[in-house]
């Protein structure tokens, strides 16, 4: 199977469950473009600017650690073919295959939309995470700046957030990371896979490489920022083997903090990441895929509440004793400190704080 360089989905294989794939051809150019041009191979990067009317999203999810988070982009130009949120593309009638890591959103006004909520009287802080659906510090947030503009507000009113990243690029925020810390207002997780850089290009082919990923923890370690190793996802059979490496790099670098989380394939990352085995790895794509059944209860995907998050049976009682001695034995059992919401002042619409 022919794989598209730079990307990390296969194909542009679209959704069945809101009938994009069903949809038939209206007679416009772009229904014969294929047929006249050749298939594109080297799809190019476009975005679309989205101004929504709101952008705290809550949840209730007993499987997730915060009530509300931030999304400042709709797909991810990292293109990690394990990408839990592809299935979300779907919803705009667009493919959570190659149009998910090609055809982008941006919502420019977010830190606007996010002031104005913050700003409702019946608001109570608690911490807003970063990076929960799409990567915060992917390639266009050196154009756009909404996460540091969201960053910069967070500090202005004195509310919490954490971030979830796979780039380095959050280094060039270390300005405002370093003030949050000395707040306890931050907490700043970088997720690694492995520490193959070949290995990672074919798995995320435009996030940052390992090595830049780990140099970003120590940095941080060494600024005082809270920092956080995720090994995540694990994947049988492909990155499971360097779970204690990637401990070990870590520790040495600083973090005491770690965990880890298996790979899910919800809706239709299953068949894409299927293509995906078939294309890089196809001498082990049944056993991967055998190992996952068994941890996901016979199926490709868990998507029950509480068990989605915890997988079970042989493999996944081996990766989490495999966890559990290797953390302990680097003195990598710190659990996240509770961030401090007692700072936050509700900002006016005027961009001036609230004296009550």
């Amino acid at each position: 199977m022919e794989t598209i360089k730079g990307r990390g989905a296969v194909s542009g294989a679209a959704s069945t469950r809101f009938n994009l794939s069903a949809r038939e051809a209206d007679g416009d150019w772009l229904d014969a473009m294929e047929t006249v041009d050749g298939p594109s191979r080297n799809p190019a990067t476009t975005v679309t600017e989205e101004h929504p009317r709101s952008i705290l999203s809550f949840n209730k999810s007993p499987d997730v650690p915060f009530d509300r988070s931030v999304n400042a982009y709709r797909g991810c130009e990292h293109g990690c073919i394990y990408c839990f949120a592809r299935p979300t593309h779907a919803f705009h009638d667009l493919s959570p295959g190659l149009d998910f890591e090609t055809k982008l959103f941006a919502k420019p006004i977010a830190a606007k939309l996010l002031r104005e909520t913050l700003a409702k009287p019946g608001y109570n802080p608690a911490p807003i995470a970063m990076g929960t659906n799409t990567d915060p510090y992917q390639p266009i947030e050196t154009r756009y700046r909404i996460t540091r503009e969201v960053l910069e507000l967070c500090l202005d009113v004195g509310h919490p957030v954490t971030i979830t990243t796979k780039s380095d690029r959050v280094l060039r925020d270390l300005d405002l990371l370093e003030k949050l810390a000395t707040r306890n207002l931050i907490h700043v997780g970088i997720s690694v896979t492995s520490l193959d850089p070949v290995l990672s290009q074919k798995l995320e082919p435009r996030a940052a490489s390992p090595a830049k990923r780990m140099a970003a923890l120590g940095r941080l370690a060494e600024a005082g920022v809270p920092a956080h190793v995720s090994i995540a996802p694990v994947i049988p059979s492909i990155t499971d083997s360097f779970m204690e490496s990637i401990l070990e790099d870590a520790a040495a670098r600083g973090i005491r903090s770690a965990s880890w989380i298996v790979i899910r394939l919800p809706h239709e990352v299953a068949p894409l990441f299927r293509e995906w085995l078939e294309a890089h790895f196809p001498e082990r794509a049944g056993k991967v895929m055998a190992t996952i059944r068994s941890i996901r209860g016979g199926r490709d995907n868990d998507p029950n509440f509480v068990t989605r998050m915890k997988p079970q049976g042989v493999w996944a009682d081996l990766f989490r004793r495999r966890f559990r001695v290797a953390a302990s034995r680097l003195g990598m059992n710190t659990p996240h400190v509770a961030l401090d919401c007692t700072q936050f002042r509700r900002p006016s619409l005027d961009g001036q704080l609230s004296l009550l």
